[in-house]
């Protein structure tokens, strides 16, 4: 099981995906929209879907908080344009 680990202080989100390995995604948060900056794979687990992993863990505690998503990351621009399913937590301007 993946678990996810929010922390404000940091701005970021780490999921753990084995042990000792994290996936982080890193953000600067504007009220209820989450700004993300960088998304981090370990080295060793890049290539093997844990980008994908990554954002369905993260997606839904961002819903969870009734926040929504700037996506300044390429790698989440991407993932959001090909999964329509979270385009309601998609913003393309900041809030504040």
């Amino acid at each position: 099981m993946y678990t996810v680990t929010f922390d404000q202080v940091k701005r970021e989100f780490r999921v753990t995906l084995a042990r000792e390995l994290f996936a982080v995604v890193e953000f600067e948060r504007q009220g209820n929209v989450f700004v993300i900056t960088s998304t981090k794979v370990p080295e060793s687990l890049q290539g093997m879907g844990y980008g994908k992993v990554m954002m369905e863990r993260v997606l839904p505690e961002i819903e969870k908080m009734n926040g929504k998503v700037l996506a300044k990351c390429s790698y989440v621009v991407a993932y959001l344009e090909r999964n329509p399913q979270w385009q309601h937590l998609r913003v393309y301007t900041r809030h504040t």
